[in-house]
């Protein structure tokens, strides 16, 4: 049973845990990076019979080998036993508690693991469900990150990490659905999408689930309204915006959006990271995705 939070006598360490599915680029999570101290729990992504674990040089490379081949790919939580033992490894280093920041509990089982594992521990742990996945759930670890740090407690810390999740947005452009078709995730929009698979998709996470919004037979037009549907996403609030551009297989598109995104938010405000590995299982070669966050 976990034993009750820390009192207010002493200073209180608050550790945040995320899973790959937040999409920290590779320089983020080392020394003096911006999510330097959030552990990150790997998602497995299985091809064919082989588990690929990790992110970036890890998985990057087969599994684009194997999107390309048209290979089985599929994706899976991670277990309840993985998070106990990072849970029980940061009591062990003197954490009082702990903001558990996870992938929407519509697209996988993440969540549901993090809090069976939650309730084997004997530190508080709080399991927050993002209903959203890459950089907009990134950047509510990271919110939780700089709460921790300010010296507030543990329900201070979750807080703002579901704060920064309800104020965020994802679009995604995705070049083919034959991806999204084999893994099951386009059932729910078939009558929408017909038989035409050729077609490129624009989509987003509503409601903690994957959402067609539009479709296009261009590329060039995909990617333009994306960019359209993020510049009307920003325009539409006020303080300062946050924007991170996922790529998978396509840096050079990615590199291009970001530069014309810069002249909505500035160009400190927008960065690249490579698509997480778990969702670019099931996006396929070439998507593009877009996160818009509170600053």
């Amino acid at each position: 049973m976990s034993r009750p939070p820390a009192s207010h006598g002493k200073s209180v360490r608050t550790a945040v845990v995320t899973d790959s599915a937040a999409g920290f680029a590779p320089e983020w999570s080392r020394p003096g990076g911006l999510a330097e101290g959030v552990r990150v729990v790997p998602m497995p992504v299985l091809v064919g019979h082989d588990i690929l674990t990790g992110e970036h040089d890890d998985v990057t490379a087969p599994l684009m080998v194997a999107l390309a081949a048209g290979a089985d790919v599929r994706t899976s939580r991670p277990s309840p036993g993985q998070f106990e033992r990072v849970y029980e490894r940061l009591e062990e280093e003197g954490y009082d508690g702990v903001v558990s920041v996870h992938l929407s509990g519509l697209l996988s089982g993440t969540v549901e693991a993090a809090r069976l594992a939650a309730s084997r521990v004997g530190i508080p742990v709080e399991v927050i469900d993002t209903r959203t996945a890459g950089m907009a759930q990134g950047r509510a670890a990271l919110a939780a990150l700089a709460t921790a740090a300010a010296g507030a407690g543990l329900q201070e810390a979750a807080a703002a990490a579901a704060m920064s999740a309800r104020a965020s947005a994802l679009y995604f452009y995705v070049p083919s659905l034959d991806q999204l078709r084999r893994g099951g995730r386009i059932t729910a929009a078939a009558g929408w999408l017909g038989t035409l698979l050729s077609v490129r998709v624009i989509l987003h996470v509503q409601g903690g689930k994957l959402v067609p919004l539009e479709r296009m037979r261009s590329a060039e037009r995909g990617m333009q309204r994306l960019q359209e549907l993020v510049e009307g996403d920003v325009a539409g609030r006020t303080g300062t915006v946050l924007l991170t551009v996922h790529h998978f297989g396509n840096p050079a598109d990615a590199s291009g959006l970001a530069g014309r995104l810069a002249g909505a938010v500035g160009a400190e405000g927008v960065t690249t990271a490579p698509c997480p590995s778990v969702l670019a299982a099931h996006a396929g070669l070439g998507v593009l995705a877009v996160t818009v966050s509170a600053g």
